[in-house]
């Protein structure tokens, strides 16, 4: 038979997991619907704010990138093309 002292143990060991789990279980569901809420509010505000580059699109953009890349890197893809790369 288990003594009244290891059953008030066991007790409170029970009801202190269950207490720390519904605590933790409350703080990620806070902390969900912060992060939720905080990406909506990013989302809504970067559609409302201008491009970066102004006027600019980002397929402009990307087409001057993709230029100044080409154009930075050319020598060295023309350098190991020679080398048989």
């Amino acid at each position: 038979m288990i003594s009244v002292l290891a059953q008030e143990r066991l007790l409170g060991a029970a009801l202190g997991s269950i207490f720390t789990g519904i605590v933790v279980f409350e703080q990620r569901k806070s902390i969900y619907k912060s992060i939720s809420e905080n990406q909506s509010q990013s989302v809504a505000q970067a559609q409302m704010t201008e491009p970066i580059l102004g006027n600019k699109t980002r397929l402009e953009f990307a087409h001057l990138w993709n230029k100044a890349v080409d154009q930075t890197m050319g020598p060295v893809i023309e350098a190991l093309s020679s080398r048989g790369w």
